[in-house]
């Protein structure tokens, strides 16, 4: 008897080994993903973030960078932990895991606590982004951004082309455009002094609304990777766990 329970604690030991290593494998490969969803965001989307006064979606971003990589590094520990059968390697591979989990909870619960204040943030701060620095000196990343929303989303204004005409740019001259050229559906050089629908973009809601329904989108995004890798990892806390406590009633 004593014999058959051996073989059957080290057939499942092995079993929980080669699971435990498909699992790594797979957590490697999202560890790559929730890295790529947050430089993506970084990255390609900055232009957007320049125009947002809280911090808040840039962090969830760089949390999900850090959890990315960490969790590329733990998957190697966690197949060396595995195959050397080390109760030490395996501790700190859990440690790695649980540490992990709570960063991209941190992040899907970011995202969801920004979710819920964007629409305010944006209505508060956008309008006075767009006609306070637009085009004025050491604001050179706010007109890129400004004019990269208005041409890619085809709007004009914060919530209105008429906006513009409270801006300090418009103000001081502007050569006589009545709008930036980025407003213009064609943009060719002072095509912004025609404010006619025919030339520009006039789209109801302005930017707030075409802005707020993009970021929203990433921000599911964002918490939907970062929860729902978190909540995978709990399986690999569990095999873990198993293969700890099989490693720990064998003889060495």
């Amino acid at each position: 008897m004593g014999v058959l329970e051996e073989k059957k604690e080290t057939c499942g030991t092995i079993c929980l080994k080669y699971l435990l290593f498909a699992f790594n494998f797979l957590f490697w490969l999202a560890g790559g993903v929730v890295m790529a969803v947050g430089v993506w965001t970084l990255v390609l989307k900055s232009d957007y973030i320049s125009l947002l006064s809280s911090k808040t979606y840039a962090a969830s971003a760089y949390i999900l960078v850090l959890a990315g990589v960490i969790v590329m590094v733990t998957g190697v520990l966690g197949c060396c932990a595995t195959f050397k059968e080390q109760k030490r390697l395996l501790r700190a591979y859990f440690i790695l895991l649980l540490c992990i989990f709570l960063l991209e909870i941190l992040a899907g619960v970011l995202a969801y606590i920004y979710y819920q204040q964007l629409n305010d943030e944006l209505k508060q701060n956008l309008k006075k982004t767009m006609t306070d620095e637009y085009n004025q000196t050491n604001s050179e990343h706010i007109t890129k951004a400004v004019d990269k929303l208005q041409q890619e989303f085809k709007c004009c204004g914060s919530n209105s082309s008429a906006d513009w005409a409270e801006s300090v740019y418009i103000r001081s001259g502007a050569k006589g455009r009545k709008v930036p050229d980025s407003c213009c559906k064609t943009i060719t050089n002072m095509c912004g002094i025609r404010d006619h629908p025919s030339n520009i973009y006039k789209v109801e809601g302005g930017c707030i609304t075409k802005l707020e329904n993009f970021i929203l989108d990433h921000l599911k995004i964002i918490g939907a990777v970062g929860v729902g890798i978190a909540c995978v990892q709990i399986i690999g806390m569990v095999f873990t766990c198993c293969l700890y406590r099989n490693l720990k009633a064998e003889p060495y």
